[in-house]
């Protein structure tokens, strides 16, 4: 029994401090809950306001000669002499001497030509003698009758006739040979490729030189479906005159070309002169054609000439397109949602309509995009943005003060303890075509530079 009462003693004990424990923490008065205010976000905001926005296209290409010509000679022989401009890379005015073939030969078949047609108006010169004796010798042998061709010697006549004209041809023929020796420049232009030099013999059809026109060069740049509806391409239609691009009322959009070159961005000003006939058939794409004129002439600002070959990026100026809000891209959700901040400062998932979008901006109508003017837009992008979630905008530089509470214009932070920000809502970048007007893309107002 002593034993028994030993074990259980202790068991009491334990599972009598164990139950007052429970006990007293199960009875433990709650703390009183402390309602803490929701995280207020701040963010950079502007109020919308319509404005012009000058679309560029972006597009890219590679440098063409507008003229390119093979040069072959018309006669054969051996080159005798070159020009200095006859080398790859050499420019060369219209009409210079480029190759001159031995001129021996031709020359030689011209003495000979000349000499065949002198012997064939002799020969003439005598027929027509005899052909007049015979009719004397007819007329005095008192015959009747008109004489026949043959004792009038009309059909010799005709030969010798015929042999002057053939001779005639000849030294016609042998004087165009003998120029034909001499190769000179069709036009203004440069080499592009020497395919010959001093003592290669050479026959019609032989290549001599690649060379091309200097006064303009193109670029083929290709437009998609979307790009062509934002710029006025100049059409030719069925009897226009092929230079009416040029005509007043038809103007050519500008383009401006750019290149990296040794680290450089190398710009180059042209204007778009016509659009193929076709859509390509591959890409489904349409290609223009920019033209820059003198693209060899010195330039002050020490810009390399437009050279064969090079692969350019290309900004094409587009449409104005009016009364339209500039959103920035980095404030539009995927292209199609931006976040609008109500007048009580509450965030509001706006899906919008854009006509126009690029790397920069989304260009949504005034009229009918799903926005209103002076309603004010969130710029700071936010990761999980809510319906309803408080923020505290800065609006377009000005910042209000923590303690302001309650909607804009009703004691909210518009009235109450304003501050400049420190740093204002960023604004959005502008695309710039040099010496043109362009639209300065700001959420504020639009401005033009010169």
């Amino acid at each position: 029994m002593k034993v028994l009462a030993k074990i259980l003693l202790p068991l009491l004990v334990l599972g009598g401090a164990g139950w007052l424990t429970w006990w007293l923490i199960a009875s433990k008065p709650e703390p009183p809950q402390q309602k803490r205010p929701p995280a207020v976000t701040r963010v950079e905001a502007t109020r919308i306001r319509p404005t012009h926005y000058d679309v560029i296209l972006e597009t890219r290409g590679v440098v063409q000669p507008r003229t390119e010509t093979s040069l072959l000679p018309e006669v054969s022989g051996r080159i005798e002499e070159i020009s200095s401009n006859f080398r790859e890379g050499s420019f060369f005015e219209a009409g210079d001497l480029l190759v001159r073939i031995d001129r021996l030969n031709y020359e030689t078949a011209l003495t000979i030509a000349e000499s065949n047609l002198a012997q064939a108006r002799t020969a003439l010169a005598e027929e027509e003698a005899r052909a007049d004796q015979a009719l004397e010798n007819w007329k005095r042998l008192g015959k009747t009758g008109e004489p026949g061709d043959l004792a009038l010697r009309k059909p010799q006549v005709a030969e010798m006739q015929a042999r002057l004209k053939a001779a005639e041809a000849e030294v016609v023929k042998a004087k165009r040979d003998l120029e034909r020796t001499e190769i000179l420049a069709p036009y203004a232009g440069r080499v592009l490729e020497q395919n010959v030099d001093i003592g290669q013999y050479v026959t019609p059809g032989t290549q001599l030189a690649k060379v091309y026109a200097i006064d303009f060069v193109e670029i083929r740049l290709p437009l998609n479906n979307r790009q062509l509806a934002f710029v006025d391409l100049p059409e030719l239609y069925r009897g226009n005159v092929a230079d009416s691009i040029n005509q007043p009322g038809t103007p050519a959009p500008e383009v401006l070309l750019s290149a990296d070159l040794g680290g450089q961005t190398m710009n180059w000003k042209g204007r778009i002169v016509r659009a193929e006939g076709a859509i390509d058939e591959r890409t489904r794409q349409l290609f223009v054609v920019a033209q820059v004129d003198n693209p060899y002439q010195r330039r002050d600002d020490g810009a390399p000439p437009l050279k064969i070959g090079l692969f350019t990026d290309a900004l094409i100026r587009g449409k104005t397109l009016e009364n339209v809000f500039v959103i920035p891209r980095s404030a539009a959700r995927a292209g199609e949602e931006v976040i609008v901040i109500s007048p009580d400062n509450k965030i509001e998932r706006r899906p919008v309509k854009p006509i126009w979008s690029d790397r920069d901006n989304v260009i949504v109508s005034a009229e009918k995009g799903g926005l209103e003017p002076g309603e004010v837009l969130c710029l700071t992008p936010l990761a999980y943005p809510a319906n309803g979630a408080p923020v505290l905008p800065t609006i377009d530089g000005i910042a209000p003060s923590i303690e302001a509470s309650g909607p804009r214009g009703k004691g909210g932070p518009e009235k109450a303890k304003e501050k400049p920000s420190e740093s204002a809502a960023p604004k959005p970048p502008t695309t710039e075509l040099p010496k043109a007007p362009v639209t300065s893309v700001t959420p504020k107002e639009s401005t033009k530079e010169g």
